[in-house]
């Protein structure tokens, strides 16, 4: 008699291989109707249940946005990567780098790669997620968080908040922040920090303060034009909060270059701790993020990973004050 293998199930069911493999698995992102269903197809068809155990993880799919593919992005998630590939090796494991583009054919490249396990870093949209979770395989996203899925994130709430209540400690007053898309998930808990902060010192926010940069992509452009419409204002900024050091050493040569004094005209702190930050003149304030710590903690989550619900990893940061917002 032929096996009754997952296709099977699959046919007999019309949901997907990756489905019923996590039917199966009792993996989350699912109702509970979806995983009875499964298992009573699997029961009646008389479907061999010591299939499932688990096989062992050799290759991992380390996959990044190609929007996190640019000169602002690649310091961080560069030394993400780093940190994975220490943990790949550790365990003999073999990690591919893939560049995922918006058109490009994803699940067709994870088949070539044979992937067995999946690793996020960065944002992806609900869609592309949502397709590679079909696939059925183990799967943990870096700096990012989504329902129904296991996640390592930098503690960015927290990170915003130490930042901003650092320049409030120093006496500044017009505390403006430089935000990228709020769509993303680091970002918008970056945001909140900030909020909070202002909020438990009873300062008033001032939307008009906060200005989201209008690009992401390569270049200065984007921060250059976000800056002219801060220090435009009847009541310019006296500090600046950035979501990244990318663009706080960007803002901070578009202020320098206007013959501005860096702290005692604008003091800047940035996020990340990238390696630019210390050697920038005046070296920049920031929060400091151990990412090979997130690529190291992704990678071992994936090995370790239970059936059940998932699990989200929080890191901590620190606040490392610098010139840029510290004036003797």
């Amino acid at each position: 008699m032929t096996p009754v293998t997952l296709r099977d199930i699959a046919a007999a069911t019309g949901l997907s291989i990756g489905t019923v493999s996590r039917a199966l698995k009792n993996q989350g992102g699912m109702t509970d109707a979806t995983r009875k269903l499964v298992r009573d197809a699997a029961e009646q068809l008389g479907y061999d249940f010591s299939q499932l155990k688990k096989r062992r993880i050799r290759r991992i799919a380390f996959l990044l946005h190609s929007q996190h593919n640019t000169l602002a992005s690649s310091p961080f998630f560069t030394e993400v990567l780093h940190g994975a590939e220490e943990a790949c090796r550790r365990e003999g494991i073999v990690l591919s780098l893939i560049v995922v583009g918006p058109a490009e054919p994803l699940l067709e490249q994870i088949r070539l790669h044979q992937t067995d396990a999946i690793l996020c870093a960065g944002f992806f949209e609900p869609e592309v997620l949502a397709a590679l979770q079909q696939i059925g395989k183990p799967m943990v996203l870096v700096d990012m968080h989504r329902r129904g899925f296991t996640s390592i994130n930098p503690d960015n709430k927290n990170g915003g908040y130490l930042a901003t209540q650092h320049l409030l400690r120093t006496g500044r007053k017009r505390i403006a922040m430089l935000s990228g898309s709020l769509a993303h998930y680091s970002i918008q808990q970056r945001n909140h920090g900030f909020r909070q902060a202002l909020f438990d010192a009873r300062v008033l926010a001032d939307p008009n303060l906060e200005v989201i940069v209008p690009t992401m992509g390569e270049g200065e452009e984007g921060v250059n034009e976000a800056m002219r419409s801060l220090l435009a204002l009847p009541k310019p900024p006296d500090a600046l909060f950035c979501y990244n050091d990318s663009t706080a050493l960007a803002a901070m040569k578009y202020c320098l270059n206007l013959g501005m004094k860096i702290p005692s005209d604008l003091a800047i702190v940035g996020f990340d701790d990238i390696a630019g930050a210390a050697a920038a003149i005046p070296p920049l304030s920031t929060i400091r993020v151990d990412k090979e710590a997130l690529g190291r903690a992704g990678v071992e989550s994936l090995l370790r990973k239970a059936d059940g619900e998932p699990t989200q990893i929080t890191v901590p940061v620190e606040m490392i004050v610098r010139e840029s917002s510290y004036d003797d």
